[in-house]
């Protein structure tokens, strides 16, 4: 089982930098970046919350369920 997270392809659609995004939803770059490499173990709902709300999404555009990886 593994959660895929596209978190950087949203935010080059959206062109938009880390460091913009971090300060819009209001967590550190460091912890953006856990989240973009797929190292978070946990996300929380309200930070999920803003991340669609700034780049215009659904959670389903940033996280994918893939079978067997």
């Amino acid at each position: 089982m593994a959660i895929i997270v596209n978190l950087d392809v949203m935010m080059a659609k959206r062109k938009i930098s880390s460091n913009e995004l971090a300060e819009k939803i209001g967590i550190t770059p460091a912890n953006l970046s856990v989240l973009k490499t797929g190292k978070a173990k946990a996300v929380r709902f309200s930070t999920l919350e803003k991340l669609c709300e700034v780049l215009a999404c659904q959670p389903g555009d940033i996280l994918e369920y893939r079978d067997g990886e």
